[in-house]
């Protein structure tokens, strides 16, 4: 018997035993199921700023933590070692919500202010990250969320009220780009929206040479965005060669920066990485 996943747009069909399109979701017994719930593969004390969050309590640490499994596809992906792995390649630990938390609090005398769900795709771990995430507001950590923002109206609204601040990738700003990656541009841009009306928000664009830079892109994409908050921050961030594109060249420094002085005329926050 075959079940359809209701988290990311993909609405996988299924098969029973079988996994879905982000190697994360399973149908067992009819039913889909979060098939890496705790299963963790990284787990760190990370300072804010690299989430990236420039402008959500800065200084500040977060135990970040990531399991496996993504629904997109990006062929220049920079964590494809988890987020391209499956149940059966991945080395994971099983860290149960109630562990999370008590671990995020042992952590509070180092810094920490929370948990943020990171490193592979977090959503597609919906029911740990609300299990977590409800956990830690109870015992006030705050809880963050990086995520290509591929997920569906309904799944979102339910676990926004327990956010604190999300980074979200908006990968470029056309319809053909995203189908590339296996994703829709409509469904992140509505994911951005909706996230911004209940928690901090900043959005993060990892630019690749031929494919989202230029500058006209540029230019609609900060424009878009501003229209939304001009105060949302946009960071700017460059590639190096990874895993399907191991062969390129990294993003020449001077595209970033003068794309950065195109969405500066837009945006009031406007920030460069790995230059």
């Amino acid at each position: 018997m075959r079940a359809i996943c209701e988290i990311c747009p993909h609405h996988c069909s299924i098969e029973e035993g079988h996994a879905g399109f982000c190697n994360a979701r399973a149908n067992s017994e009819g039913k889909i199921i979060c098939s890496n719930y705790g299963k963790l593969t990284s787990m760190a004390l990370d300072p804010i700023e690299k989430k990236p969050l420039a402008r959500f309590m800065p200084g500040a640490r977060i135990l970040s933590v990531g399991s496996y499994g993504c629904n997109l596809r990006c062929p220049f992906c920079q964590n494809c070692s988890i987020s391209m792995a499956s149940e059966h390649s991945a080395k994971t630990v099983f860290v149960s919500p109630e562990g999370l938390v008590t671990k995020a609090l042992e952590l509070v005398p180092r810094g920490n202010i929370g948990i943020a769900y990171t490193y592979n795709e977090p959503l597609i771990s919906y029911e740990y990250v609300m299990d977590c995430a409800r956990l830690a507001h109870e015992n006030h950590l705050k809880n963050v969320v990086v995520t290509n923002g591929y997920i569906c109206e309904k799944p979102l609204s339910e676990l926004l009220p327990f956010i604190d601040a999300m980074n979200i990738d908006l990968k470029g700003y056309t319809g053909s780009y995203y189908k590339k990656l296996h994703g829709d541009l409509e469904t992140v841009k509505q994911t951005i929206c909706r996230a911004s009306k209940s928690c901090h928000v900043e959005v993060a664009t990892l630019i690749v040479q031929g494919e989202n830079d230029s500058p006209a892109e540029m230019e609609e994409l900060s424009a878009w965005l501003s229209l939304i908050d001009e105060e949302i921050p946009l960071h700017i961030t460059r590639f190096f060669p990874m895993y399907k594109y191991s062969g390129r060249s990294p993003t020449n420094v001077e595209t970033v920066y003068s794309l950065a002085r195109i969405a500066g005329k837009n945006l009031k926050y406007v920030y460069t990485g790995n230059c």
